[in-house]
């Protein structure tokens, strides 16, 4: 009994995952599974984390350093001590050069060193600079819309290549069913001397023929499988499954314009950026301050200070010979030696080096201008090529829907004279491909319909899938 509750429970949690497995994907699936696979969307995301990293560091730029440094080696110096004239007549008169002496220090030396900075004021510039970096951020997430678009754009073209493939299997598969029943009519015809063995080969010809456009369709039908397990990494096995019908798209008038467009909006906020960029380099004569802080410590060891002359005179009157210095003390320190204030730097003249980077970034700006000028124009005409794309595509429709009514009538009429004796076969095949194309070409109308709804909707930004499956 346990057991069976067991294998109930394991039943009813893997059910609901191995439905999901072994049904077909619906249109969403493949496209969120494009998302996140598609190799120039996650290129995007990537480089954008640039901006995010400049936002940070800018961040940063407040926050106080601490800077340690220090070295040891061995010190050998030697100063030359020349004493100048002392003329205090009459009291004393020395005369220059008499104190003649060479100190000399050496021993193994020490020295570490702690800065500390912390910037106060930068004159406006990483304000500046942070909301240029904001405006570029925002600038580069709208650019993410275009890309995204252009994958629903991918996915929906292979989406309806599959309907128009199945579509096209489901009129071959009906040509075969009429072809088959006009086979067997041919055959009982040929037996009472009705029609000629050529008759009946042109029958058996149309069906070697239409068996060649099933090979062809397989392959294709293989093609755009392959290409759709590698834009969503979805098994073929699941793809297969996958029985779309195309049907044509209703679309309203454009609720916005061409000013929505993903590259309008964004060079709108790459433009502001620019402004924010030129304010920054315009700083350069600004005054910058910050705080700063060191600590010291110097230290000699194993030392020996020594001159090379007498620092006490002889006094030869008494036999003094005089004595040199030879000191030889264990270690010297000082610590701490401290220090701290606030800094201020002024770039008064730079060799021009701010005035320079102002007026790129004012080129940079007049760059993004004429660019974006040069946008609206080609959406301008985008937009207008698309709707007239638009309602002939949609005119086709009619055209087709026609055409494949009158097809099916004459088919039926060649059906009938071929029965009766009163038609050629070739009249009858004749029928049957001009039903087959029209109905190909109905199908063809649908799918290029919606290829043109499709670039008009993204013409204003307007692209939704709601309003194709």
């Amino acid at each position: 009994m346990k057991n069976n509750l067991l294998i109930f429970a394991f039943s009813f949690l893997a059910f609901p995952a191995f439905c999901r497995a072994q049904s077909a994907p619906d249109f969403k699936e493949l496209l969120d599974s494009a998302m996140v696979r598609d190799s120039d969307l996650k290129m995007q995301i990537t480089q954008n984390k640039l901006t995010d990293l400049d936002t940070h560091k800018l961040k940063g730029i407040f926050l106080p350093t601490l800077e340690l440094s220090g070295q040891a080696g061995y010190l050998n110096a030697t100063a030359r001590i020349t004493s100048p004239e002392i003329n205090l007549a009459p009291f004393i008169q020395i005369p220059e050069g008499s104190f003649n002496n060479n100190l000399n220090v050496s021993g193994f030396s020490g020295i570490a060193k702690a800065d500390a900075k912390m910037l106060l004021y930068s004159g406006g510039k990483v304000k500046y600079l942070k909301k240029a970096n904001e405006e570029k951020k925002i600038s580069e997430d709208i650019l993410l819309e275009k890309t995204k678009d252009d994958v629903v754009a991918n996915i929906s073209k292979a989406y309806d290549q599959l309907a128009l493939i199945h579509q096209s299997k489901k009129v071959l598969d009906e040509s075969k069913k009429r072809l088959d029943i006009n086979r067997k009519t041919a055959d009982k015809a040929l037996g009472y001397g009705l029609i000629t063995p050529y008759d009946h080969k042109k029958i058996e010809l149309a069906q070697a023929t239409l068996n060649a456009k099933m090979v062809e369709y397989e392959g294709k039908k293989e093609l755009l499988l392959t290409q759709l397990y590698i834009l969503t990494g979805i098994s073929k096995d699941r793809l297969r499954m996958i029985d779309p019908v195309l049907a044509p798209v209703e679309l309203l008038s454009s609720e916005k314009g061409i000013e929505e467009r993903a590259e309008v909006r964004a060079l709108d906020h790459g433009i502001t950026a620019a402004d924010y960029k030129i304010k920054a380099e315009r700083t350069w004569m600004i005054p910058k301050v910050q705080l700063m802080a060191s600590a010291y410590y110097i230290g000699l060891y194993g030392s020996r200070i020594r001159t090379s002359e007498n620092v006490i005179p002889a006094v030869p009157a008494l036999g003094y010979e005089g004595a040199k210095l030879d000191w030889r003390p264990t270690n010297i320190n000082i610590l701490p030696l401290f220090t701290a204030g606030v800094g201020f730097k002024w770039e008064i003249f730079d060799g021009k080096e701010g005035k320079h980077a102002e007026e790129a970034a004012k080129v940079g700006k007049e760059v993004l201008q004429n660019k974006k000028e040069d946008a609206l124009k080609k959406l301008t005409l985008n937009l207008a090529n698309n709707q007239t794309n638009y309602d002939i595509a949609t005119a086709q429709i009619t055209l087709k829907a026609k055409e494949k009514e009158l097809a099916k009538s004459a088919l039926v009429q060649a059906e009938k004279e071929f029965r009766y004796g009163m038609s050629k076969s070739s009249q009858l095949i004749d029928a049957e491909n001009d039903l087959e194309i029209a109905e190909l070409e109905y199908q063809n109308a649908l799918f290029n319909q919606r290829r043109s709804g499709i670039e008009l909707m993204r013409s204003t930004q307007e692209l939704d899938i709601t309003k194709l499956y």
